[in-house]
């Protein structure tokens, strides 16, 4: 589900300016993601989605380590058969993976309105609760039994099965899940279970094979195939802007019930997760990297949650446009004579970035002594900053240059929890 508060920052602070409509709002992420369990149908929109499960819903009454396939051997990537070969080496690691939780049944208040009974009678009983079910899929990255899926796909999930390609049937326990990058990590009780390849997502370059395989709509063990379109995709390019992921963009045919299963490169080495599509479009997936989802997946292991680096800022992409819209505006506080940088649209209260002094009409020109020209340079400063460390960032404020220094903060548990 999606808070359009953001974590408490005050929907006044953005509504007092007609320009908000432009800005793109990068280091606070917006606060929601497809969930996979609650529904079957596809975002009307063009702007990017995480993909849903087959999802249906019952009425009720009342640490990882980077382990080699058995089958390790790399593939030869000259082989004109090399997509069985790595399908092949990698299907018996790939999982089916059905969730399901029990919600409770919720009557609009209308119904129970006596001027609305009067003239349309009771509304028929309805059981408490119903039970919403979605599907997707995952890999197995250790013998024991640990595999990486989309948080999205097993978010608020009360049960977990995960299917392998030799029709077995376990049951999962969930590690722990981050919505920011949309990686799980699932559990079962196995031993010398069939494990995938981990490439390096940092070598891919566009043009390279992609090879997909999951579960779209039901349909087990599909195997699809493209190239790697670009790398790098930053969040706002893909139009998701709550995923604090640089996406993998690939024209391999990926669908609803793909979410969490792996993307190949031609040596069978797993480089991606599949994670999203842009709506109404063809040839535009987007997967996260696996380096990423390694990375992530360390830490749930770990420690069951993942700290993320954190500012507490919304901010826009300076432009000779935008700088206009908002001098124009005749309930603007502030005047901008920037035309490059980044524009702080708001400040959430007691935030790393408020204890600084940042303030709303602030322009960012640089970080750490690097000029800044876009938000997304912003967010990934402030990604590679340690939590607990410190960032110099140079604003423009008025007219005048100042210097604040920014210890960073750790992203607030319940906006994380807010996301799932």
């Amino acid at each position: 589900m999606k808070d359009n508060t953001a974590m408490n920052i005050s929907a006044n602070n953005l509504k007092q300016f007609n320009w908000k409509k432009s800005v793109t709002l990068l280091v606070l992420p917006f606060l929601g993601a497809g969930v996979a369990i609650a529904g079957d149908h596809w975002l009307s929109t063009k702007s990017a989605m995480t993909l849903p499960a087959i999802a249906q819903t019952v009425e009720t009454p009342a640490l990882v380590a980077q382990t080699p396939s058995r089958s390790s051997t790399i593939l030869n990537s000259n082989d004109p058969n090399f997509v069985v070969r790595a399908v092949e080496q990698v299907g018996p690691a790939v999982v089916r993976i059905d969730s399901s939780r029990t919600v409770r049944n919720r009557i609009p208040a209308v119904f129970r309105d006596p001027f609305f009974r009067q003239f349309f009678g009771d509304i028929p009983n309805q059981p408490p609760t119903r039970v919403e079910r979605g599907q997707g899929s995952g890999f197995v990255i250790r013998q024991d039994g640990l595999i990486l899926t989309n948080a999205h796909v097993v978010a608020g999930a009360d049960t977990v099965t995960v299917k392998m390609k030799d029709g077995r049937e376990m049951q999962g326990k969930v590690l722990g899940a981050d919505s920011l990058t949309d990686v799980a990590v699932v559990k079962v009780q196995g031993t010398n279970l069939p494990t995938v390849r981990m490439g390096d997502a940092d070598q891919l370059k566009p043009g390279e094979w992609a090879i997909a395989i999951g579960n779209p709509l039901g349909l087990e063990n599909t195997v699809t195939v493209g190239i790697i379109s670009a790398t790098g995709r930053t969040s706002s390019d893909v139009r998701v802007p709550d995923k604090r992921v640089n996406f993998i963009q690939t024209d391999a045919a990926i669908n609803p019930g793909n979410s969490g299963g792996p993307l190949l490169n031609q040596r069978g080495e797993v480089i991606g997760m599949n994670t999203a599509i842009i709506g109404g479009a063809q040839g535009l997936g987007f997967a996260i990297p696996i380096n990423t989802a390694q990375r992530i997946a360390d830490q749930l292991v770990a420690k069951g949650r993942v700290d993320h680096a954190y500012l507490g800022i919304r901010m826009a992409t300076l432009t000779p446009e935008l700088r206009q819209r908002i001098n124009s505006d005749p309930e603007s506080n502030f005047n901008i004579r920037d035309d490059r940088g980044v524009v702080v649209v708001s400040v959430m209260r007691n935030s790393p970035a408020a204890q600084a002094g940042l303030q709303m009409g602030d322009v960012i020109q640089r970080i750490n002594g690097q000029a800044i020209t876009s938000a997304d340079q912003v967010q990934r400063a402030v990604d590679k900053t340690s939590v607990g460390g410190t960032m110099q960032i140079d604003i423009a404020r008025n007219g005048r240059t100042i210097s604040k220094s920014v210890r960073v903060g750790t992203f607030p548990a319940q906006a994380a929890q807010m996301n799932e």
